[in-house]
């Protein structure tokens, strides 16, 4: 009897045992990171793109809809004249954004943008995350801009094409889909796409040509409202309410922000849409001739020049017209008008469709890339990862993306996607800049990362950054102990595998806090405008808790790696980047929200269903084959 009942509890523990193995061995799968090969000779890309050419590709690609459309939306029923400050707080989240990837993009020249950063750091599950989300975002994109565009040239031509539509084939679901059908945009989408499959030389040099027009055509815009508009405008009476399609409609308080700073911050975070396009830059690493040095200079300088002509030009259009006369669909040629310079008014709605064009593009360009890097890591469908031979492309994703975006212009309305895009871009940027926190406190590199923007001639003997080199610099795992001291006061002037998991288990904190003080400040505002004792106190309580882990973390030893671009002021920079870019996504609407639930529902059936089984990386999960991967990797950095 008593011999069976230890059988029992053998056997009971050997389930037990397996199960906890099954388990982990699960886990193992969800977080494995990438392993990336140094060599640039592999890439089936053509890789012929230079730094201006990148520029040209951010600033064409940004400079669009932003402009030429949302601003007279948003300054109409959002900010006021106050949406210059609005496009300065979207500015600041880009900037502290554009600098992660910066950092990035020098780590990794490899297709694949945030996607590709978030695998070769935080692991697999939350780099199909990322580039779901990447992919949501650049599908929206391209389906807004094609909706601006047929906007703008409808506007052009006197709004034919919308009473056409509206009286034969209007759909009657506010909220959820457009007032009418725009097949006008599907056209323009489709165009596009076979341009794309021609290759990326001539897609380039067509950009390069409609970005230089659209900078003209900002140009122009800038100095005739400043010459043309009155600062009269920006101090208009209160309780301004006009009827507007039989409807009396309330326009704010007046002055220079007649919705207050709630509005000013709503509208922050619908024009960081304006800002978005720069990383597609990030995408470009095997078409890319010097991809560490290009990538960095072409997303900073890309961001700043589009910075300049965001705020001229919100100024400018708020200047020459009251912002509750704007149109919101197509507000410059209408300023135009107002001011008696209806010539103008052409050769804008003009300019403004090459812009459009070019931001079309920019949307358009990324968009099968990203696809392609996760259908080639065999997270989304193989086919999907087919390149051309004739023209170094990815043709499939390139149609396959193209139709995507086409579907939702024919049926979605600006806004609506405006807002989808943008939490999507938000938390892409968040992971990366988390990415960027914990990678520069590892002591070693997950999978080269590092070494891949390393040269010879850049990198110490004694700061070589192989594997085997590298531990013999830390102290043995036996002699670190956890104490107070080894957090606040680390021994080590290099990272070592207890100061990386102080950052990693710090980061993870202040994200959560990040979280729950973005949720405190926009649910709980009227709590925290009355002054209630409980909001406040929670709030400087979470405050206190954020910066002691930010302070642990500034204490711990950084990596010595050389790069040729690193972001400033860490750990400050990247965690300022994840609470703006967290605290803009809390400003959209419970249905953005509902919205974006069902994409990643649709994404997580998609990898746990396919990707997880799929996975490349699954051949490297084993230990031993992941070491012999790693060591022929530093072999080939070497």
């Amino acid at each position: 009897m008593e011999s069976h009942t230890n059988n029992d509890y053998c056997f009971t523990g050997l389930i037990g045992k397996m199960s906890c193995k099954g388990l982990l061995g699960f886990g193992q799968q969800l977080f494995r990171r990438k392993v990336v090969d140094c060599t640039r000779e592999d890439s089936r890309l053509s890789r012929c793109l230079n730094t201006f050419d990148l520029v040209a590709l951010g600033v064409g690609s940004t400079l669009g809809a932003g402009v030429y459309v949302l601003a007279g939306a948003v300054a109409r029923e959002n900010s006021g004249p106050a949406i210059v400050i609005s496009f300065l707080i979207a500015a600041l989240a880009s900037v502290l954004a554009g600098l992660c990837y910066g950092e990035f993009g020098a780590r990794v020249p490899k297709t694949g943008s945030a996607y590709l950063y978030s695998y070769v750091t935080v692991g697999e599950l939350w780099a199909f995350i990322t580039g779901w989300n990447l992919i949501l975002s650049y599908v929206i994109g391209t389906s807004s801009v094609a909706r601006a565009w047929s906007a703008t040239f409808d506007e052009l031509i006197g709004r034919h094409i919308e009473k056409f539509f509206q009286q034969y084939m209007s759909m009657n679901a506010p909220g959820v889909l457009a007032k009418y059908p725009d097949v006008f945009s599907v056209v323009i989408i489709l165009i596009l796409t076979g341009l794309l499959t021609f290759g990326v030389k001539e897609s380039a040099v067509v950009n390069k040509v409609f970005t230089c027009i659209n900078v003209l055509v900002l140009g122009f815009v800038m100095v005739s409202g400043f010459v043309k508009g009155s600062i009269k405008n920006w101090q208009v009476p209160e309780n301004i309410s006009l009827e507007y399609n039989g409807t009396q409609e309330q326009y704010g308080v007046g002055g220079f922000m007649p919705f207050g700073f709630p509005g000013v911050l709503s509208g922050a975070a619908t024009c960081f849409y304006a800002f978005v396009g720069f990383d597609c830059i990030a995408t470009t690493g095997e078409e890319v001739k010097n991809p560490q040095k290009a990538i960095p200079i072409g997303i900073v300088a890309s961001l700043l020049i589009c910075f300049v002509a965001y705020f001229g030009v919100s100024a400018a259009l708020t200047l020459m017209m009251p912002y509750y006369l704007l149109d919101k669909n197509s507000p410059l040629p209408v300023a135009f008008k107002h001011v008696g310079w209806e010539g103008a008014n052409y050769a804008v709605a003009v300019g403004s469709l090459c812009a459009l064009s070019t931001s079309l593009l920019g949307s358009m360009f990324p968009m099968p890339r990203v696809i392609y890097a996760m259908a080639e890591d065999g997270l989304l469908f193989r086919f999907l990862a087919r390149v051309n031979e004739r023209t170094k492309t990815p043709m499939i994703a390139t149609i396959t993306s193209g139709a995507v975006a086409a579907v939702m212009a024919f049926l979605l309305d600006l806004k609506d996607l405006v807002d989808l895009m943008s939490i999507g871009t938000l938390l892409a940027y968040s992971l990366v800049a988390a990415c960027v926190l914990v990678l520069r406190y590892q002591p070693e590199q997950p999978n080269l990362a590092y070494q891949m923007a390393s040269t010879n001639d850049e990198v110490d003997n004694n700061e070589s950054v192989s594997t085997s080199e590298s531990q013999a610099g830390f102290l043995p795992e036996e002699e670190e102990k956890y104490s107070l001291k080894a957090v606040v006061f680390p021994q080590n002037t290099d990272p070592s595998k207890l100061s990386g998991f102080i950052v990693n288990v710090s980061s993870c904190i202040i994200g959560f806090l990040i979280v729950t003080f973005c949720s405190l400040t926009v649910l709980g505002k009227d709590a925290l405008i009355s002054g209630s004792t409980w909001a406040i106190t929670l709030l400087v309580i979470v405050f206190l808790l954020c910066l002691i882990c930010t302070v642990v973390i500034w204490r711990q030893p950084e990596s010595k790696t050389k790069l040729s671009f690193k972001v400033p002021f860490l750990p400050v920079l990247p965690i300022l980047s994840i609470f703006v870019n967290m605290y803009l996504m809390m400003q959209l609407d419970g249905g953005t929200w509902i919205r974006f639930a069902i994409w990643m529902l649709l994404g997580m059936v998609i990898y746990f269903c396919y990707g997880i089984w799929h996975s490349v990386e699954a051949s490297y999960s084993a230990p031993t084959d992941a070491e012999r991967s790693t060591d022929n990797n530093v072999d080939n950095c070497k």
